[in-house]
């Protein structure tokens, strides 16, 4: 299983641990992050800095909620790829408790992650959603964040799971949308999106994640699924 998620991508790449093992440095439990506002605010102030450098600008230009919001959506990406690509390939949802998540807070969206054994017990959609993905949703909203944005932020995460996992599995195709449908069918994230033939992914939110404010003049590119793009 773990070599097939590494062939779909860094994205989906996952590695494992006994829960009971001590997180060894650079391993850290993501739990922490969630949960201690001095490290997330930590990881915004990187994402920040990062996206003031590509704009040739200082990080006090960047608004504090894009940043957040960035960031969010990076970490939401980073833990939805995994678990909807278990579930289609095993035909079973993990169970990511979010003490169950290790991570290395590396730079970067596509970090190392670990799930402990002990979250690929059966579980349901709702088990990654109400867990880990509502955590970092409370945890970005206290920085400002409009919880529409970043529960779109969760949306768009699992149309780009998706359609990347399609693409690298077309065999999948009808599975993997069978499966993302059922986390966009979620209480949490049903009115963040519409379908839109003329968006080409047929996937359009009703939000924006705010990056395109980090650039000069908050003139930015926009995201193909964005509700700003035309």
């Amino acid at each position: 299983m773990l070599d097939r998620l590494a062939d779909l991508g860094p994205f989906f790449a996952l590695r494992t641990h006994h829960r009971d093992a001590p997180a060894r440095p650079p391993w850290q439990e993501l739990r922490t992050l969630v949960e201690d506002p001095r490290l997330l605010r930590e990881r915004v102030d990187g994402v920040r800095t990062h996206l003031a450098a590509a704009g040739g600008q200082s990080p006090d230009a960047v608004e504090l909620r894009v940043a957040a919001s960035v960031t969010q959506l990076g970490l939401t990406a980073r833990l939805v790829s995994p678990a909807l690509a278990v579930a289609v390939l095993s035909g079973a949802w993990p169970r990511p408790d979010l003490e169950l998540i290790r991570w290395q807070p590396v730079p970067g969206g596509a970090f190392p992650l670990s799930f402990a054994t002990a979250a690929f017990a059966p579980g349901t959609p709702g088990d990654l959603i109400d867990g880990p993905v509502s955590a970092l949703v409370r945890a970005a909203a206290a920085l400002s964040v409009s919880p529409k944005v970043l529960w779109g932020n969760v949306a768009s995460a699992v149309n780009g799971a998706a359609t990347v996992l399609a693409g690298g599995r077309p065999d999948l195709a009808a599975e993997t949308r069978a499966a993302a449908g059922l986390l966009l069918a979620r209480p949490e994230l049903r009115g963040t999106y519409a379908t839109d033939a003329a968006a080409g992914t047929g996937f359009r939110r009703r939000s924006c994640c705010l990056i395109y404010r980090a650039a000069p003049g908050r003139a930015g590119a926009l995201c193909g699924d964005c509700v700003l793009a035309r």
